[in-house]
Order: structure tokens, then C-alpha cells, then sequence
């Protein structure tokens, strides 16, 4: 969930900014099946990433949702081409394979790798002049993906060159937005750090974040473990002879591995989260789902969104 959750924050507030908040849910689209060690840790990971956006190409993300919570379908994805069906055309023949998307596709959302020669002749020569017609003539809206090359800076130009090509107009909030027919995703080297970095670059370009989706795969579903936020589960009371007695480790030479100790409650105080001693506290937050491996609580994935926003 936090990996997840900080992106959308991210996003949520560009869009704020300069562009459609109501744009969010499709914004961070889920690559990442293919990256991680196995189909459990891509429907685990996947799932995850589904508490926050609706665009996903995991699916066993959607088998989980649906087993496990209830949620008949959790994720949507869209017709898209990957670099060898585009290159085993030829490079003589990228426009036709280029065209052949097009044709395939007459109507909705359709995404076009569009780096495997040159991006930058793509958007101005191919997508911009020999397919523009196509393009605008479509009941829909082309989405050309860059995939190479530093994020940043090569995002900024296809925003440029996809602008002079098709034209925009300036939203109320004074940044730039590409004719409906076209937008960009940017689906190589997205983290949370990347992507801020992207999203910048447009704003202090006056382009609008309505204009780009992203596409994450290595660094979305595993890219993380326990201690990305210093977090195990760990044994903090026992009873014994029915006695309860509190289970904790202190190393001296690490006071930031002390565990929690004792029967436990968790807080929100103040617009926090906060752990606290005792068992049943006023306000307690903790929910039994678990006992002795039986399940007590069925939660619903769509109450497990409401609770992520």
C-alpha cells in the first residue's frame, strides 16, 4: 500500500494543480507481472496497487480481488502494442505497423510503443504527419508511449513535438493541454522519485498533468521488503499458565530494531496512526479478521478502497 499510496498522492496533487483531479484513477497503470518471482507476488503486489488506480496488465491481481474479495473486476487495461510487434516489421516499416494500430483499433483508447528507432521522428513525422489524419479522424484517443532515453527530458519533448503537431489549448488553470486525440504514457524508469521528477518538468513547462499516464512494472509490485519501512510482524505477548507476559527484543547495539511490547491498540490521534500499550483502548482501531486461521471478518475489496482514500 505505501509505495502505492505516496504515487497517487504525488499525481493527485499535480492534477490538482494544474490540470482534472477526476483523471486520477487511471494515472499509474500496473506493468509490473513479468519483473517479479512469481504469479502469488504479482496477484499480492498486484492487488495492492489496485486499492489506488483502476489500470493494471497483472492478472493474476485480478483473480485475488475476485477470490478473495469479493470484487468481480477490479482492473481495466487497454489494446497496446509492445516493441516486437512493432519491430518485426522493420524499421522501413514502422509507420505500418504504426498504421496497422490504428486500423485494428478504429475506436477508444489505443497505446503505441513508439521509441524502438526514433521517438522524436515518431511523434513529429509518423504519429504528427503521415498517420495525423488517422489519428485525428478516430473516435478515440492515441496514446503514444516513449520507453527510453531520460524520462524527464524526453516526456518534455514529445509533449512539444506532439503540441506542434496536433496543437492544445490552455485549461483555466493556465497549462497546456494536447488535443483529445492524443496523450502520452510514460512506462520506463517510473518510481516515486521519477515520477515527481516528470511531473515537474511539465508544470514548470505549462504543461498540464492531464496530458500523461504512467506505465510501472520493476519498481511497482517488488521493488520494496521489510525494511523499506522498518516493518515485521513479531510476537509482542505470550501467556503462560495463564499468565500474560510481554515478548520484546532492545539490542544494545541497535535501538532502532526495539520491537512493540505487550497487548497492543492502535490509534488515529490527531490525523496519525499511533500504537499504543493495552489491550481494547478507547478508539481502538484494531479489527479481528484472523483466529486460529479461521476467517472472521469477509472485508470487500471496494470497502478496502474507500478506507486507502
Amino acid at each position: 500500500q505505501s509505495t502505492w499510496g505516496e504515487q497517487k498522492k504525488i499525481i493527485k496533487r499535480f492534477l490538482r494543480e494544474t490540470g482534472d483531479e477526476n483523471l486520477l484513477a487511471f494515472k499509474l497503470h500496473d506493468f509490473g507481472f513479468r519483473g517479479v518471482s512469481s504469479v502469488e507476488s504479482a496477484g499480492l503486489g498486484g492487488a495492492s496497487h489496485l486499492v489506488n488506480f483502476l489500470g493494471t496488465d497483472t492478472m493474476a491481481a485480478l483473480v485475488i480481488a475476485d477470490e478473495y474479495y469479493g470484487e468481480e473486476c477490479a482492473g481495466y487495461s487497454i489494446p497496446a502494442s509492445e516493441h516486437s510487434t512493432i519491430t518485426s516489421w522493420g524499421a522501413d516499416k514502422e509507420v505500418d505497423a504504426m498504421r496497422n494500430m490504428l486500423k485494428t483499433y478504429p475506436t477508444g483508447l489505443v497505446a503505441c510503443v513508439s521509441d524502438s528507432f526514433n521517438i522524436y521522428d515518431a511523434c513529429s513525422n509518423k504519429w504528427g504527419g503521415e498517420l495525423k489524419q488517422m489519428v485525428l479522424a478516430r473516435d478515440g484517443t492515441l496514446v503514444v508511449r516513449p520507453d527510453s532515453g531520460d524520462p524527464a527530458s524526453v516526456v518534455l519533448k514529445c509533449h512539444e513535438l506532439l503540441g506542434e503537431a496536433f496543437g492544445f489549448k490552455t485549461n483555466a488553470k493556465g497549462y497546456k493541454v494536447l488535443d483529445p486525440h492524443v496523450r502520452i504514457i510514460q512506462g520506463d524508469g517510473i518510481n516515486i522519485v521519477t515520477l515527481e521528477e516528470i511531473l515537474n518538468t511539465l508544470k514548470e513547462n505549462k504543461w498540464s498533468a492531464d496530458n500523461i499516464a504512467f506505465g510501472s512494472g520493476g519498481a511497482l509490485l517488488q521493488k520494496l521488503n521489510r525494511d523499506t519501512q522498518k516493518c515485521a510482524f513479531k510476537c509482542s505477548s505470550i501467556t503462560v499458565k495463564g499468565v500474560d507476559r510481554v515478548v520484546y527484543k532492545d539490542p544494545v547495539t541497535d535501538p532502532g530494531k526495539v520491537s512493540k511490547k505487550g497487548k497492543l491498540s492502535l490509534l488515529f490521534d490527531q490525523g496519525k496512526w499511533k500504537t499504543v500499550e493495552g489491550e481494547n483502548v478507547d478508539g481502538d482501531q484494531l479489527v479481528e479478521v484472523f483466529r486460529n486461521g479461521e476467517l472472521v471478518l469477509d472485508q470487500k475489496f471496494v470497502d478496502i478502497k474507500k478506507r486507502a482514500d
